[in-house]
């Protein structure tokens, strides 16, 4: 059919069609002029790059979500503009009036509720397979959050390479760093003597409430050797901000050896919280301590 025998509906079709097939062509020329590192981004939808054996669970609950948000989307989209095409007219005559369609009332209540109980049970499965407990962790940390810092007790008296549990802990001003040894379980016991707190290392895609006087866990087991940032998730006060810390997932040498300085520092026993961490250390106009 040539436009001159073409209707204007046919024509407004035969554009739509055209724009639609457009769209991928352009994704794909915009996808190939991006480096790898882009393109792994755009594939996570925003999600860091994952560091622990649970990240997966989440990553593919997330994508999940997406892909049935996107068809949803794009399903309620498609109808919206094939009925504005198909239905459109020239007159401002009342189209006909109908009391009810009980096809496509039944349609909209049943189909939400299948969405969401779908969701809800990748839901379950997920956060099952996150917060799966470690009969025997290869590595135990007790972490303080308090006012405003984080204290990390690493329980390394059974290791024979370190041969007592040692502590490290950070203040306002200068912020600790956690040590973990790649490919071995950990489990994060945490305290908190103040406010709640919330422990969260954006790569581990998962974080926990660290509330006062209730001691909360998960397990994990960092895959990958590199420095992550940490930080805390829950606004807890006037000086939240400087709740972060770097993650420094290693190898089991280097962990060990990391360990023995604290211990050569008498940082050994068990710190419920720096001394000095609820205020921050004065700082001189010239910016010097």
């Amino acid at each position: 059919m040539n436009d001159t025998a073409a209707t204007p509906r046919d024509r407004r079709l035969s554009t739509l069609r055209r724009g639609l097939l457009t769209l991928p062509i352009l994704a794909l020329l915009t996808l190939a002029s991006c480096s790898q590192q882009t393109v792994d981004q755009f594939k996570r939808i925003g999600l860091p790059e994952p560091a622990s054996d649970r990240a997966p669970y989440i990553h593919n609950l997330w994508i999940g979500t997406w892909i049935a948000g996107g068809v949803v989307g794009v399903g309620m989209w498609a109808l919206i503009i094939w009925a504005s095409l198909r239905y459109k007219t020239r007159h401002n005559d009342m189209p006909k009036q109908n009391r009810y369609n009980l096809p496509m009332e039944i349609f909209y209540t049943i189909a939400p509720f299948v969405v969401i109980g779908v969701l809800f049970y990748y839901t379950i499965l997920a956060q099952n397979n996150v917060q799966a407990k470690v009969k025997d962790p290869d590595v135990i940390v007790d972490v303080v959050g308090q006012k405003w810092a984080w204290t990390f007790n690493y329980k390394s008296a059974d290791n024979p390479a370190v041969g007592a549990d040692v502590w490290e802990a950070g203040t306002i001003n200068q912020p600790t760093d956690l040590y973990l040894p790649v490919n071995k379980s950990v489990r994060f016991n945490l305290f908190s003597p103040d406010v709640i707190h919330s422990f969260w290392i954006p790569s581990f895609y998962q974080k926990l409430d660290v509330v006062p006087g209730r001691r909360n866990g998960f397990d994990a087991t960092p895959t990958k050797e590199g420095v992550f940032a940490g930080k805390c998730a829950e606004l807890c006060g006037t000086y939240h901000s400087t709740m972060i810390f770097n993650v420094h997932i290693v190898s089991q040498q280097q962990y060990d050896a990391y360990l023995k300085t604290l211990k050569d520092k008498g940082q050994t026993g068990e710190a419920k919280g720096a001394s000095g961490a609820n205020a921050p250390v004065p700082v001189s106009k010239e910016g010097s301590r």
